[in-house]
């Protein structure tokens, strides 16, 4: 039987509500989820009334000194993700970090130094990357070395509003402390300023794209094709919500668009261009669980034809395999892919994108 791990949730707003909190409740029979904080009173009293049993927390620092949690979710707004996991480590807490790990590198860093110092288990919330058709997918672009023409990142959706209001009612909070969110926007301008050198549209919302929606898009990439050798040129419209890049691989270059309209839909997956195979992986919105990610290889069949394969390998949410392998690297060491380390590289990517405007 698997040891149950009980979690403290930081930051209780949408994602904890729609993603984390129904995939903890599916695998309880290795997760309990023991306290929940946010600034929000009414966020974290309407949430609590959903997970009987938890200690309910507006600060924290609470939270983290208890004894009886095991894992901290850092679900709460950017800007804090690291000095929240960084003291979640401190405490004693393995940690999950909801994506973007951070907004800057010297907060890369200042992450790897605590997890050296603690030895605590860390992982990245990059679930796409967790996809069973997308791991089939590394597999198969893997014996295509030396053959790829091209690859292609998309992806183009609508807000995400437009998902969640039809399917899933969200508790808001309307009554955090105006101190605590002054306090978020100067903290949120100093980290900007450090990371990209300005606070200020477009660049400043092109960057928080590229930490929140991108990095999804990004990381998986790496994985897929590894890390680029440069960013060759980056372009940025709309005020920020529309950006392309071209990464160079050597023999090939991939392509990045990305893109928030009103339009609802999710148009996002990575293509790779083999000079006899094309792998498409094609992602859903994640605020409707269970949603498959979908495979597609396209194949020459004889000098005249193409075979094209469709497929899912499961139904099961990517939420859920990212969840259960964390439990694995935490009771198992089991290898952990999406780590501190691998994270800084998308900051590494973010800024040379961010230069090249």
């Amino acid at each position: 039987m698997a040891k149950i791990l009980k979690v403290g949730i930081i930051g209780c707003g949408e994602a904890a509500q729609i993603l984390h909190i129904p995939t903890l409740k599916e695998l309880r029979d290795r997760f309990e989820i023991a306290a929940l904080c946010d600034a929000s009173r009414k966020v974290v009293e309407g949430v609590g009334k959903s997970v009987p049993g938890a200690s309910l927390h507006t600060e924290a620092a609470d939270l983290f000194a208890r004894s009886d949690v095991d894992v901290a979710l850092i679900a709460n707004p950017n800007v804090y993700h690291a000095p929240m996991a960084i003291a979640a480590m401190k405490a004693g807490k393995h940690v999950m970090i909801e994506k973007p790990m951070c907004m800057t590198l010297s907060e890369a860093d200042a992450l790897a130094k605590a997890e050296a110092q603690t030895g605590k288990a860390v992982q990245i919330g990059y679930m796409r990357r967790h996809a069973p058709a997308f791991e089939e997918a590394v597999g198969i672009v893997a014996g295509m070395k030396g053959t790829i023409n091209f690859a292609r990142v998309r992806d183009i959706i609508g807000p995400n509003s437009a998902f969640i209001e039809p399917t899933t009612p969200v508790i808001r909070g309307d009554d955090i402390p105006a101190d605590v969110l002054a306090n978020a926007k100067a903290a949120n301008s100093a980290r900007l300023i450090e990371a990209i050198g300005t606070d200020q549209n477009p660049k400043a919302r092109a960057y928080a794209i590229l930490l929140g929606l991108s990095s999804h898009d990004l990381s998986a990439m790496r994985d897929l094709l590894g890390m680029p050798k440069r960013v060759l040129n980056a372009t940025q419209r709309k005020g920020g919500l529309f950006m392309t890049a071209v990464f160079d691989y050597g023999d090939y270059v991939c392509q990045f668009e990305t893109g928030i309209d009103s339009i609802a839909r999710f148009d996002a997956h990575l293509e790779v261009f083999g000079q006899n195979k094309v792998v498409r992986v094609d992602y859903d919105t994640p605020y409707i669980r269970h949603q498959p990610t979908r495979l597609t290889v396209t194949e020459a069949k004889t000098p005249h034809g193409v075979a094209v394969t469709q497929s899912h390998p499961t139904r099961g949410d990517a939420f859920v395999v990212e969840w259960t392998r964390f439990h694995q690297t935490v009771t198992q060491g089991a290898p952990n892919k999406t780590t501190i380390a691998d994270g800084r590289l998308d900051l590494e990517l973010f800024s040379q994108i961010v230069e090249q405007f």
